[in-house]
């Protein structure tokens, strides 16, 4: 969950969040996937604490491979 601050001038109530009454000042967790359309409205609040990472394929630790190749059949073999 990701922390937000309310920096609007009264309370206001916010359907999202169950229709909670948030007072100035107060903060609120609100779902990561919902982070940017909070802080995307800079006068009514503002960032606390963004959404964390999450691991992406490439930061994942990669399988280990086994590196050695097959030799081909000589020829006649099988």
């Amino acid at each position: 969950m990701a922390r937000v601050r309310y920096i609007g001038p009264e309370p206001v109530t916010v359907p999202e969040l169950d229709g909670r009454i948030i007072q100035p000042d107060e903060l609120v967790e609100v779902p990561d996937s919902r982070y940017e359309g909070y802080v995307c409205q800079t006068g009514t609040w503002e960032s606390v604490e963004e959404p964390k990472a999450e691991e992406t394929a490439d930061e994942a630790p990669a399988a280990k491979k086994s590196t050695a190749a097959k030799a081909a059949p000589a020829k006649g073999e099988r």
